[in-house]
């Protein structure tokens, strides 16, 4: 198709969406106005807003317990959350959760982002795809643009240290949890199409069902952009299956696979005369089994395979000439096996893992490099061994829950590691609950970090972890029926926190050490309205205020601030029609540099504005229109100017559900 039909088209469709979402959205008249002005939620607003709350995770001890047994400052975003949002990848969705700060890559369609939690480094961060660690060996963070957003069925974020459960975790958790099989022999999907601009796209189709004892999901999807500014094309095509086998009342197996190609151009960067691309492809299988054994005792385990491979070329402007390459094919193996004993006051888990990673590092230099020595291309091969073993236990003492934790890590870095942790929460009323927890967390350094080889990076073997203590303390509480508040102090001491250094010589090259200590200091506030006549708001601000006792090589001071504020108006009527306004602002107190060097520019709040309608087709399907305006007042914000942020851009689509 042309690109002027593909434009068209998007441009007919956006339309049609917007007049449709017009011509169906409610009609308040004067009368109902006054209701509106007087009434008060009713009695099954507040009880479906108070179920939803009521939550089993299992992040927190690595075994389900209820949300308000949890002493960890905690949040969960349910796939209903997801879908209202109409959001285009799993960074789009974490940006809107305070504490979380996303620092967007490319800035543009489905961006690589870096992850960070209450000031943490995104290192710091381990993200999970159901208990599986995705995090880079190179460089420790975690990229999720692998992973499409139709598949997940809810995501668990614990907010400071979870080494007690977890090990390397530093920083906190973000469990990313896909969806689950079909449990009727009729197959239940959905087929969906977006269209905006850009030529942006993105098609999926998913399928679930069951087949005597065994259930199934299936899902196979592409997205694609040329980008919003610049030629920041994107392309991803991806594929997703999980099967569950019930073979007994006791016993289940689950079995998921999945394989995703993202590839992403920077666009042309004039101010430093290279245009890069990155190319990933990821590959995964993930195995689990859940035995109970007895009414009160569970046995769980699994094991998994986990494959990246990256590849970053970057050339020059003017001759296409290669600047630099950079190559990791990474692959980590690991399994786990955990017990949970449940009496009638308490929850005991004990568990071990183990782990073992390898990767392979080359790198391409260009002829400058070659020019100052730097051999054209050059190999390291280095691996990480891990294990770990854990025990918690939830004791339940009348309105108080007590969850006191202990880890042993060691892996072929840093060695060992002990991780203490104890927590509380106390059920004040109802709807009322106080949480603290003090941890011991630490991240190991990445292999990257220690036996790796780049073009600007050289190893240091005698790195060793960073860890710190934990502490939060926060009050959760139902606000006269008609709102939920929440809020959190945090304070996180970090030790022999890494931060890189320049080596001098021939070359400009840096090596990663250990430092002095970095303590991060904030708090967190979250309000939720009960829904009112079909209408919510939601409200959060997070601040972390960083203090280093050196002044680290990438800052200018020897503190720093971050923080942001959310904002979330929602109409749902539960029936057909659903609309959210979202607008976010993030601080990042990066110093501005050089007039002609990259700048950031925290402009002004960016919203966004969506609208979906269903219509009803038959008494099993039903049919999808939905429209998003990005960026609804065209704001300028961005934490680098090689990077700026698109302007106001529309999209819209179908699904069919069936």
């Amino acid at each position: 198709m042309r690109q002027q039909d593909t434009r068209r088209i998007s441009r007919f469709l956006t339309a049609s969406l917007l007049g449709t979402a017009l011509l169906c959205a409610p009609r308040i008249g004067a009368a109902e106005q006054t209701q509106v002005a007087i009434a008060s939620p009713s009695e099954d607003e507040l009880l479906m807003f108070w179920e939803e709350k009521e939550l089993y995770v299992q992040t927190a001890t690595r075994s389900e317990k209820p949300l308000t047994q949890v002493a960890e400052n905690m949040t969960v975003i349910s796939a209903k959350e997801i879908e209202a949002m109409n959001a285009t990848s799993v960074n789009d969705v974490l940006a809107r959760v305070p504490g979380v700060f996303v620092d967007v890559s490319t800035n543009d369609f489905n961006s690589p982002a870096l992850l960070h939690i209450q000031g943490s480094e995104d290192r710091h961060v381990t993200v999970l795809l159901d208990g599986m660690p995705v995090n880079f060996l190179a460089d420790g963070h975690a990229d999720t643009t692998f992973i499409p957003l139709r598949i997940v069925e809810r995501i668990e974020i614990i907010k400071g240290a979870a080494s007690s459960a977890w090990g390397s975790a530093l920083g906190g958790v973000i469990n990313i949890i896909t969806r689950t099989t079909g449990d009727t022999p009729l197959p239940n999907g959905m087929l969906s199409g977006s269209f905006g601009e850009g030529d942006s796209g993105d098609l999926a189709a998913d399928l679930s069902g069951k087949y005597g004892p065994l259930g199934y999901y299936l899902y196979a999807g592409q997205q694609v952009s040329d980008g919003l500014r610049n030629n920041r094309d994107f392309r991803r095509t991806s594929v997703f299956g999980k099967l569950h086998f019930t073979p007994n009342r006791d016993l289940d197996i689950t079995l998921s696979a999945g394989y995703s190609n993202p590839k992403m151009d920077s666009g042309d960067l004039p101010p430093l005369g290279i245009r890069s691309k990155v190319m990933l492809r990821n590959r995964f299988v993930n195995g689990a089994f859940e035995f109970r054994a007895t009414p009160e005792l569970v046995l769980r385990g699994g094991l998994h395979l986990f494959q990246s491979y990256t590849d970053s070329p970057s050339h020059f402007l003017d001759d296409g000439s290669l600047f630099k390459q950079n190559i990791f094919d990474e692959q980590t193996i690991g399994g786990n096996l955990r017990a949970t004993w449940s009496s009638g006051f308490q929850t005991l888990t004990l568990g071990m893992e183990a782990s073992h990673g390898a990767m392979d590092e080359t790198t391409n230099a260009g002829p400058l490099y070659q020019s100052f020595g730097v051999p054209a291309t050059f190999t390291v091969s280095p691996t990480v061994d891990r294990w770990g073993i854990f025990a918690n236990d939830t004791i339940e003492i009348g309105p108080l829950a007590i969850t006191p934790g202990i880890r042993l890590d060691h892996d072929s870095i840093s060695g060992y590691f002990i991780s203490p942790s104890l927590g509380l929460t106390w059920e004040l009323g109802e709807h009322s609950l106080l949480r603290a927890s003090a941890a011991r967390g630490f991240t190991s350094p990445p292999i990257g970090f220690s036996s790796g080889q780049g073009l600007f990076a050289l190893p240091n073997r005698k790195l060793i972890a960073e860890y710190g203590w934990s502490y939060q303390i926060g009050v959760e509480s139902g606000l006269a029926n008609v709102a939920n508040m929440k809020a959190t102090l945090f304070r996180h001491e970090t030790t022999k926190a890494m931060s890189p250094e320049a080596i001098t010589g021939n070359f400009p090259y840096k090596q990663m050490i250990n430092g002095g200590d970095v303590t991060r200091q904030g708090y967190e506030l979250e309000a939720e309205s009960v829904p009112f006549h079909n209408l919510s708001l939601k409200l959060g601000h997070a601040y972390a205020h960083a203090n280093a006792d050196d002044i680290p090589s990438d800052r200018v001071n020897k503190y720093w601030d971050t923080y942001s504020w959310l904002v979330g108006i929602k109409y749902d009527d539960r029936r057909s029609f659903t609309a959210l306004l979202s607008g976010s602002y993030v601080w990042w107190d990066y110093a501005p540099t050089e007039p002609n060097y990259p700048n950031p520019f925290y402009g002004t709040f960016i919203w966004d504005l969506t609208a979906t309608k269903k219509f009803k087709t038959s008494d099993k399907t039903t049919l999808e229109t939905f429209l998003t305006i990005h960026n609804l007042f065209s704001g300028a914000h961005y934490t680098s100017s090689l990077y700026l942020n698109p302007g106001r851009w529309v999209e819209g689509g179908l699904r069919f559900r069936f």
